[in-house]
Order: C-alpha cells, then sequence, then structure tokens
C-alpha cells in the first residue's frame, strides 16, 4: 500500500506521470514526423471515417498530390506533438511540480486537453487504436491529481 503520509513519495506520485505523458508525446510525434506514409499509422480507423480506402482515394487525378499534401501535415503534427511532449517534460522537469500552483496549472491544461482529443477520438474515430493512449494518458493524470490533492496538506 502506498504511505500517503510521506510528502516525498506524494510528490513523486505526482510528478512522474507528466514525465510519462511527456516521453509519450515525444515518441508518438516522432513516429508520425519519421513515418514515410504516417497516414498509414491509424489506416482502419482513417479509412471508416473517410468511407473509402486509400488506393480509390490516390487514384484520382485532383488527389495525384494528396499523398505530399498529407505528409506534411503528420509532420507538421508529429513535430507539434513532440515539441509538446519536450514542453511537458521540461516544465515537470524544472518547476518538479514542487508548488500547487506549478501542478494545479498542469493538471487542469491536460484536464482540458485530454477532454477535447477523448471527445473527437470517440466521436469521429472510435475504432482507433488512439484512443488506448488516450485511456493510458487519463490514468496518468487522475493519479497525479489525486496524488497532488493529499500532497496538497504538506505544502507551506
Amino acid at each position: 500500500m502506498i504511505d500517503t503520509k510521506n510528502p516525498k513519495l506524494l510528490h513523486n506520485i505526482t510528478m512522474m506521470p507528466f514525465f510519462i505523458i511527456g516521453f509519450c508525446g515525444f515518441f508518438a510525434g516522432f513516429g508520425w514526423f519519421l513515418s514515410p506514409e504516417p497516414w498509414l499509422l491509424d489506416k482502419s480507423a482513417n479509412t471508416i471515417l473517410l468511407g473509402v480506402n486509400y488506393d480509390v482515394l490516390f487514384a484520382q487525378s485532383v488527389n495525384k498530390n494528396l499523398p505530399e499534401y498529407l505528409k506534411l501535415l503528420y509532420r507538421f503534427f508529429g513535430w507539434w506533438v513532440s515539441l509538446i511532449g519536450l514542453l511537458t517534460i521540461g516544465f515537470t522537469y524544472v518547476t518538479r511540480l514542487g508548488t500547487h500552483v506549478s501542478r494545479i496549472t498542469i493538471q487542469t491544461i491536460y484536464l482540458i486537453g485530454l477532454t477535447g482529443v477523448t471527445l473527437i477520438l470517440l466521436n469521429y474515430i472510435p475504432s482507433t487504436h488512439f484512443l488506448y493512449l488516450s485511456f493510458f494518458l487519463w490514468v496518468n493524470v487522475i493519479v497525479s491529481i489525486l496524488a497532488g490533492i493529499k500532497l496538497k496538506k504538506y505544502d507551506n
């Protein structure tokens, strides 16, 4: 059982989920950035959303530049997600989430962000495997929030 009377342990349990979230973001974004055909990372969900497979979509002459356009969009998205992961790691490292304000700031931002992302996933691409990543991130944020609530009584 976790000793909730140990502020150092509570602090680590509050902080570590955001390192995990940051590294997940960094590596997921890097995957999109480096993939030669990043839209295939979630092929089945994207095909369901589009209502047509990629072969048919790319075969149409009007879409001849679509693969290059999608690569650009996914590279931008991957770079952006990696940067958010690095910012999360940096903020967590620099602040150590040592104050109530630092904890509540990052926890609130991630609650808002994860709510939006999860709603988009559930409404538009519910068959995506990225939904599992979303649930994993939710668990991390909730663990951090619960430990932060218990840690608050030790704040000066």
